[in-house]
């Protein structure tokens, strides 16, 4: 089978989506198929690779990882380029991991079937979140169309400045709703949990008969615990709940005085009062980290706290604690119950509820190191037989497979 991947980033760039579609590439190599990436090139960058098993070619398609969903549609001279053409023909199959969605339409052209992979909600919510950002609530809309001032207000949790703001509104609003119509030319949908596809189900019927749920595969991952702090990984941003943990700190604080040390990812730009008030709680936070120094701080992380109030698809930093012997404190919320319910070391409560976070926390606090050295042995076991590769290989392949019968 002939597989060309169309992913505007392609891993180590990127987040989870990204990891995983490296990781496909990689598992449906060595399985025998001959697997093409077209992805973005960046400088000190080859044009093109084929280490591992698989061929990369790298494109000069944008220069920065900002507004990568819009970055990659406007190419419309890349995707209609003679080399573009030549590998759709040179295709079975057309796989769409993330937002480069106007392949569809070339794909479709030249009668290549189509397989597109959502590890968001981009087919029913333009941000790809799914949560009002105003009402501080998952959504509930049926329309195609978000209110401008949702995404506005979601934007601006980002910082971005005035104009950044309004071009992305502009474009989230405009051109949302014509994705979700190309979307819908897809042959076959996975999504990456069942909970993602029920939410993606509801609000989309036209959908429902496509959608296919494979889990992501499990990366090659170890990593030594060397402490017994706390890990919160998802920044500043809203529906990550960084605000449900300082509440819950907080709370810990003025109950027990007792401060947790709590090693916190993504804070560029935070400045010198806001770094204080939260040392205060216990919190240090980080700005961009390189892999030395971010290995470095996981190493002196035991407990992984992923507070999430938005429906989590199913997020690698709740697959990689457990396969690396942490503790999880997650959120009950989206897809994190399919990959930690049944789990002996991993602790849910109930979205936005910092009492039952810090109810947690204490527990972890008033452990025996030894009983949570062996949770987490048990949290390795758990997680490498639930999201088992060879089999998540072939639920993959199924969906391939069937859309070229």
């Amino acid at each position: 089978m002939k597989i060309l991947f169309l992913s505007e980033l392609f891993y180590p760039h990127g987040g989870g989506a990204e990891l995983a579609t490296y990781l496909y590439a990689k598992l449906m190599s060595r399985s025998g198929n001959k697997i093409v990436v077209i992805t973005n090139r960046f400088a000190d960058e080859q044009g093109s690779s084929s280490d591992e098993g698989f061929t990369v070619y790298r494109l000069p398609l944008f220069r920065t990882t900002e507004s990568v969903k819009y970055s990659v549609l406007l190419r419309i001279d890349a995707l209609l380029s003679p080399f573009m053409r030549k590998m759709m023909k040179w295709a079975d199959v057309v796989y769409v991991p993330r937002f480069w969605f106007s392949a569809i339409l070339l794909a479709k052209q030249c009668r290549v079937p189509v397989v597109t992979h959502f590890h968001d909600y981009i087919p029913i919510c333009p941000l790809a979140n799914y949560f009002d950002v105003l009402k501080k609530v998952n959504c509930t809309k049926k329309s195609p169309v978000c209110p401008m001032n949702c995404i506005y207000a979601y934007e601006k949790t980002g910082e971005r400045g005035t104009a950044s703001l309004i071009g992305s509104a502009f474009l989230n609003s405009v051109f949302g709703p014509n994705l979700q119509r190309i979307l819908a030319l897809s042959d076959a949908i996975i999504c990456v949990s069942k909970a993602q596809a029920k939410i993606i189900a509801d609000a989309r019927r036209d959908l429902s008969s496509k959608l296919n749920v494979v889990y992501n595969p499990l990366p090659e991952a170890r990593l030594d615990v060397d402490g017994c702090d706390f890990g919160y990984f998802g920044g500043f941003n809203y529906i990550k709940g960084f605000h449900v943990l300082l509440s819950s700190l907080f709370h810990l604080t003025e109950t027990t005085r007792r401060k947790l040390h709590v090693h916190a990812t993504k804070f560029e730009g935070l400045d010198l009062h806001l770094r204080d008030r939260f040392g205060r709680l216990g919190v240090q936070t980080y700005g961009k980290l390189n892999s030395t120094d971010y290995s470095a701080v996981r190493r002196r992380v035991r407990t992984v706290i992923v507070p999430s109030v938005w429906e989590e698809p199913l997020p690698y930093v709740v697959t990689e604690a457990l396969q690396t012997e942490r503790i999880v404190i997650a959120s009950r919320i989206g897809g994190i119950p399919e990959q930690a319910d049944g789990c002996k070391g991993a602790f849910l409560f109930d979205p936005g509820d910092h009492d039952q976070l810090a109810e947690k926390l204490s527990f972890i606090v008033n452990a025996e190191t030894d009983d949570l050295i062996e949770l987490g042995i048990n949290n390795r076991e758990f997680v490498s037989k639930k999201f088992n590769n060879d089999r998540i290989l072939v639920d993959f392949q199924k969906v391939i497979i069937e859309v070229t019968d």
